[in-house]
């Protein structure tokens, strides 16, 4: 798939890793996306990795996870998107969107039942997704702002219940905000109109 800005999205490979590393250091100021990057391939807990390529150049970066919806009936697989990465001097030319454009086609392309995140509803809702919890979802973390627990539902049959990350995120300790990051968004959420 290619972009009028000619750039290509593809399947990461073991070569890109490095690149990898940079991309989501870049965008999230410091090691601990990218430690949680290696330690879920580590895990074999990556289900697809993308990554934008600008003329041999890694400048975004987007990663599907498995994880489970703990409905009454029985564990069912889903996945998660995290990270979502570009490169900041790539930043708002349509490179996050195309991500995850294809991060969703591939997610369908696989047969899984839904993708699930946390993040900006004013920047994934017009990108597919919707509030999980509206759906019947339950967050598996009150550090998780209501509105940021979101999903992309493609089987609407999917069995409700909690949404449970797999182990990596926990130990890495990457669900959910802490304080003073998720003081400061529920904060926001109560003053919104």
């Amino acid at each position: 798939m290619e972009t009028p800005s000619a750039v290509t999205f593809r399947l990461a490979q073991s070569e890109d890793s490095d690149a990898v590393r940079r991309v989501n250091g870049a965008a999230f100021g410091g090691p601990r996306v990218p430690d949680m990057v290696d330690a879920l391939v580590g895990a074999g807990d990556v289900v697809a990795s993308l990554v934008a390529d600008r003329a041999g150049n890694v400048v975004g970066h987007v990663q599907l996870s498995r994880c489970w919806i703990d409905a009454r009936e029985r564990l069912v697989e889903v996945v998660t998107l995290s990270p979502l990465a570009v490169e900041p001097s790539h930043q708002r030319q349509g490179i996050g969107t195309a991500l995850v454009a294809a991060a969703l086609q591939t997610a369908r392309e696989e047969g899984e039942p839904a993708v699930f995140l946390e993040g900006d509803p004013d920047f994934y809702g017009p990108r597919g997704f919707s509030p999980a919890t509206s759906l019947g979802f339950g967050r598996p973390s009150p550090r998780i702002p209501e509105p940021g627990f979101q999903v992309a539902l493609f089987d609407p049959e999917l069995p409700r219940g909690p949404f449970v990350y797999c182990q990596t995120f926990w130990t890495q300790d990457c669900v959910g905000l802490r304080d003073p990051q998720l003081a400061n968004v529920e904060a926001q959420l109560l003053f919104e109109p």
